[in-house]
């Protein structure tokens, strides 16, 4: 069930996909019941508070203040929690293109949110990445 660790094989075969919706950051107290209808996509508890991404209209249906206006790229190979460098790579190319992103790991894959406008950007800027195999 452990998910790939070499560099290479990560990078050519992460397949990102965009996702259709534009999603934001929100942190709420803790303790904070979750509006009907409101499903995050991450739930993060820090001391200050607990951050949610969440889809933007479901932050705007609740009445929630988002901010970060982002698209999520999920990279479809299932890379390995304990992997070094896969992420390391992806960012330093999105950041020579002068695109901010925050990744996400989870179990099978890793996610990235970029800027709304951007993610056309991001997503060539992958694929390239991917072709040259890292």
């Amino acid at each position: 069930m452990g998910g790939e660790t070499d560099l290479g094989k990560l990078l050519a075969s992460m397949q990102p996909e965009l996702q259709p919706h534009v999603h934001v950051f929100v942190t709420v107290p803790e303790g904070f019941a979750l509006p009907i209808g409101v499903e995050p996509v991450m739930v993060f508890r820090e001391r200050e508070g607990t951050t949610l991404i969440l889809r933007e209209d479901q932050a705007r249906s609740a009445g929630l203040a988002g901010t970060f206006r982002c698209r999520m790229i999920t990279l479809t190979v299932h890379s390995a929690l304990e992997g070094v460098g896969f992420l390391a790579a992806i960012t330093a190319r999105l950041s020579a293109a002068g695109i901010g992103t925050n990744p996400v790991s989870a179990f099978y894959h890793d996610h990235l949110f970029v800027p709304a406008d951007r993610a056309d950007d991001a997503m060539r800027v992958l694929r390239e990445l991917s072709a040259e195999g890292g």
